[in-house]
Parts: C-alpha cells; sequence; structure tokens
C-alpha cells in the first residue's frame, strides 16, 4: 500500500519541486525529483566518507588510491597509468596524490622491471593496514545511511540505480 504525497514525509527536493509546480505547472519534474535527491545524496554521503576517512589522516581522492590498489589484489601493486585510468585522474592529479601517499609511507614507487621507463606503485603493509580500516569505516558510515530502508527495497534501489547508470554512461 503506497502513502498518499500528502502524508509522506518532504524533504527539500519537495519544496522545489512543489515551487517549480506552481510556476509552471506544464512541466513534468519527475526527473528534476529523482536527480536532485541523488545529487543531495551524492554530496551528504561524501561529507560523511570524507570525514570518516580524514580519521585515518587520508581525503577521498586518496582513499580512493589506495582501495584501487587493494582491490588490485596480491601483490598491490598497478601501474600510475592503471591508476590514472581506473580513478579517471589526470597523471597530473595522479602524481601529487602519490607523492603525498608515499610520504606518509603507505605506498612505494619502483622501477617496473619489465620497462625501463615504468613505475610500479605499491601498497606498503602500513597502507595495507590503513586501507583495511578506512574501507570498514566507510562502509560503516554507508550501511547507516542505507539502514533507512530494509534488504528488499535497498536491493530495489541498488538494482534500479544500476539501470540507470548503464543507461546514462553508454
Amino acid at each position: 500500500m503506497t502513502t498518499p504525497p500528502e502524508q509522506r514525509p518532504h524533504d527539500p527536493v519537495d519544496a522545489i519541486i512543489e515551487q517549480w509546480a506552481r510556476v509552471r505547472p506544464d512541466l513534468d519534474t519527475t526527473a528534476m525529483a529523482v536527480f536532485g535527491r541523488i545529487s543531495r545524496l551524492a554530496r551528504a554521503m561524501g561529507d560523511r566518507m570524507e570525514k570518516a576517512y580524514a580519521r585515518y589522516g587520508i581525503s577521498r581522492g586518496e582513499f580512493d588510491v589506495l582501495a584501487t590498489l587493494r582491490r588490485s589484489g596480491e601483490p598491490y601493486t598497478l601501474s600510475p597509468r592503471q591508476l590514472s585510468g581506473t580513478l579517471m585522474l589526470t597523471t597530473g592529479g595522479m602524481t601529487g596524490r602519490l607523492d603525498k601517499l608515499e610520504r606518509a609511507g603507505l605506498l612505494r614507487r619502483s622501477p617496473d622491471p619489465h620497462d625501463r621507463r615504468g613505475l610500479r606503485v605499491t601498497l606498503t603493509d602500513e597502507g595495507l593496514r590503513l586501507i583495511d580500516e578506512a574501507v570498514g569505516a566507510g562502509l560503516a558510515e554507508q550501511t547507516r545511511a542505507l539502514s533507512a530502508l530494509d534488504g528488499e527495497r535497498a536491493a530495489q534501489l541498488s538494482a534500479l540505480l544500476r539501470e540507470l547508470l548503464l543507461v546514462t554512461e553508454r
């Protein structure tokens, strides 16, 4: 059974949609409501994730580098080009992140044994320990937010968002 619109809790996007309905009743604002909520959720969760990772002395961007190396599996090594491609970063942006993480002792760069001009980026033991803790903290934050939905609704939301993402990124 669906709750009538007038009995549903209102969020800030509802206020925007209601304003448009008053001044432009001819507009179908369904897409605006969906993407407005996605945008607000992404921003709010981004802020929460930034705080979760800050406890480990890293930013979200630095987390992404460490997490990409961790997900690559042992020996947790990739080239800077592979990292840049995965994270959709310029080589300059990647270099800055790698410099900071290397200074912090969380990764090391070494010559590629198969390419004299290439480098390999590898998680250190400290980097592995830190990313394993940070990913747990970030996932706990995401799980807390998602707990507003039961398991079935969370799975349904995930499936709908996947479908929309696949169409949008074509």
